[in-house]
Order: structure tokens, then C-alpha cells, then sequence
């Protein structure tokens, strides 16, 4: 009787607090197959109830209901509450932001450029305030892999590349294409299959993990491992300030923590784990591994470098930043802090995270953070 009792009181318990809990509408805006559904909004998801006790959870909302497009307005309506957002998608409302996804093409360590990009923005007060103004709050950004060309004809000398109409996941990589006599096309990646099929594009330069991601394994014959950068540019959990001002200071620490964890294992696997994946299966497909030659190679390395002073002045003359040098030279440094950090932690996600808590979200005050 006695046991009887106390399970009764353990499930009314166990209720109370599932009734009590916080849950949030969350949205990868991505399909199954890519990591930020899988793994950075399915961790969220998982991490969330760990790290808050059961006080908050989340409820996932896939990318038939709010794609990446939508993501803007699906925050802004609070339809969304806690979304994947990129900001390269909205320049014009996001300008730190897009200052720090100018400078895609120097990008060469997935788990660096995402820290960078962190803890840039959240010690950024100007960041901050564009983020209030658009009516969000910043939880951390992940990156890509390194980019190469994915493409339906072989590319191997800067003479290959032009005249190719190559998809462009923004501005830095539209330069490095025109700037090799290729055609950009600013085509949204969910519609890289569609536009490859039709013969609209010639390929694309992105992550190799979209072969899996976006199914272009069945399209693309042949990848150029030329490093293009890295798409670090995002703004994983991006929470509704309604939804931020609901939450109480606890709880926001506790949704950063979650956050914070889920960012390190979505760029571990999008970075690292499905490049290798994309790899695998690129080879049975029977897709084409080429290098580029080295005039090529080394005519691209010099292209990236010099984009960081292109950074500088298009941000300038774009968003009106007179010290956009300087706001180039600190988020320059940052990736060089952290490429010795990443390199000193020697792959391991556990040791990041926690670098990552101690250097920037161990010194936010989450009672006035994004307020």
C-alpha cells in the first residue's frame, strides 16, 4: 500500500511539474536531413529540460510550417519563439552581423569562426542594439564546414570556373565567383536541387554536406576542394524578446546553457562529422574528387585575404559604419583567439563548451541581457 502511495505521489508530482513547465515554440527552418534540425534544434529539444529541471521545454515546429525564408517574420509574429535565423538573409536589419559574414572567405576552422562569432556579438553593444531593434535576442551562432565548389562540370583552373552560374549563400561568396569569371546566383539553398535539375545552375559553392542535406548527391559529378570560407553568419537560437521577457533571469541562463551546448555539437557534426559523411557517400555515388592546381589554389588564398579590406569597405559604405575597419580588425582577432583555443581543446566539444561559458556567457547578466 505503501509503495502504491508513493508511486501515486511521484507521477502527481511528476505532473505538476510537466503542467508548470515553460514550453517554447522552436523552428530549425531546415529539413530532417540537415544538422540544424537534427543536431541543434533535436538537442535544444533534448538539452532544454536537462539543464532547467523540467521547468522548460521545447516543441519543434518543422520547416513545412516555418522555413529559413520565413524565419523573420515567423519570430516577429511570435508564431516562433526561439527560431534559426540568418542574417544574411536580412543585411539591411542586421548589419554587425552581416559585417561578420562579409568575411566568410577567411574562414578555415568551423569551431573557432562559430566562438568568434559569439563572443563578438554578444560583447558588441552597437550588435545588441540592432538585435533589440529587430526585436530578438542573440543565443550563440555555429558555422559550416569549409566550403568547395559542388559542380556538374570538373573544375581544377580559374579558366574552368568562368562562365559557370554557381549558387551563392551571400555577398563574400558572389566576389570570389565574379572575381574568377563566374556567374553568382543568389539562390536560397532549398532551392539548389530544384535549380541544378533545371540546368539554371551549374552547381554551387557550399558546404559538401548538402549533397546530403539537400539531396544534391544525385546531381553533383564532381567537388573542388578549394577553401571557400565558411558559412558562420547565423544566429542559431534567436528568441523573441516577448518570449525573453516571460522567461525569468534563471531561466534564461538555463536556455542560453542548453543553447550554448547545442551550438558546439550542431557545428561539430555540420562542420566536421557530416563533411565526412558527405565524403562517403560522394564516392559511392561515384562523384569526382578534384584539387585545384596550384596557380588556382594560390590565386584564391590571395583573393580571401584581400576581401578583409573589401569587408571593411563595403560595410561601410553599405551600413554607414565610419570604424568598420576597426569592427573587421576586433572580429579578425577573435578567430585568431580562438583558432588557438579550438586547437588547444584538440577537438574535444566538451572542452569548447565549457571555453565557451568561461570567455562569454559566464559574464552575462541574464537579468539585463537583451533588455
Amino acid at each position: 500500500m505503501k509503495r502504491m502511495l508513493h508511486m501515486i505521489m511521484g507521477l502527481a508530482a511528476l505532473a505538476a511539474t510537466t503542467a508548470d513547465a515553460r514550453e517554447l515554440r522552436v523552428a530549425p527552418g531546415a529539413p530532417p536531413a540537415h544538422p540544424s534540425n537534427s543536431h541543434l534544434y533535436g538537442k535544444l529539444v533534448e538539452y532544454l529540460p536537462e539543464v532547467s529541471g523540467g521547468n522548460l521545454t521545447a516543441q519543434m515546429l518543422g520547416p513545412e510550417v516555418v522555413g529559413l525564408g520565413q524565419m523573420k517574420d515567423a519570430l516577429q509574429s511570435q508564431l516562433v519563439e526561439v527560431g534559426n535565423l540568418l542574417p544574411l538573409y536580412f543585411p539591411a536589419d542586421l548589419p554587425n552581423m552581416s559585417l561578420a559574414g562579409e568575411l566568410a572567405l577567411s574562414g578555415r576552422e568551423p569551431h573557432a569562426m562559430a566562438a568568434a562569432m559569439t563572443e563578438y556579438m554578444v560583447t558588441c553593444d552597437t550588435c545588441q542594439a540592432e538585435l533589440k531593434k529587430f526585436g530578438v535576442v542573440y543565443l550563440g551562432s555555429g558555422s559550416s564546414d569549409v566550403y568547395a565548389l559542388l559542380t556538374t562540370k570538373p573544375v581544377k583552373t580559374a579558366a574552368d570556373i568562368k562562365g559557370l552560374r554557381l549558387r551563392s549563400g551571400g555577398a563574400p561568396f558572389s566576389r570570389w565567383a565574379e572575381n574568377f569569371g563566374a556567374v553568382p546566383a543568389n539562390i536560397g539553398v532549398g532551392d539548389t536541387f530544384e535549380s541544378m535539375s533545371q540546368g539554371v545552375i551549374d552547381g554551387s559553392m557550399a558546404s559538401i554536406g548538402d549533397l546530403l542535406s539537400f539531396r544534391l548527391v544525385e546531381l553533383v559529378k564532381n567537388i573542388t576542394f578549394i577553401p571557400l570560407g565558411t558559412y558562420h553568419a547565423t544566429s542559431d537560437f534567436t528568441v523573441a524578446n516577448s518570449a525573453w521577457t516571460d522567461l525569468s533571469p534563471e531561466e534564461r541562463k538555463q536556455l542560453a546553457t542548453a543553447a550554448n551546448k547545442a551550438n558546439v555539437v550542431f557545428t561539430q557534426r555540420w562542420g566536421y562529422e557530416m563533411a565526412s559523411i558527405a565524403k562517403e557517400a560522394a564516392q559511392k555515388a561515384g562523384i569526382q574528387f578534384l584539387e585545384p592546381d596550384a596557380e588556382f589554389l594560390k590565386a584564391s588564398e590571395a583573393f580571401a585575404e584581400a576581401d578583409k579590406a573589401t569587408a571593411a569597405k563595403v560595410s561601410q559604405e553599405r551600413f554607414g559604419f565610419d570604424d568598420a575597419q576597426a569592427r573587421v580588425d576586433r572580429f579578425v582577432g577573435l578567430v585568431e583567439k580562438w583558432n588557438g583555443i579550438v586547437k588547444e581543446a584538440n577537438g574535444d566539444t566538451d572542452a569548447i563548451t565549457k571555453r565557451l561559458d568561461d570567455e562569454v556567457w559566464s559574464k552575462v547578466d541574464f537579468a539585463t541581457y537583451g533588455l
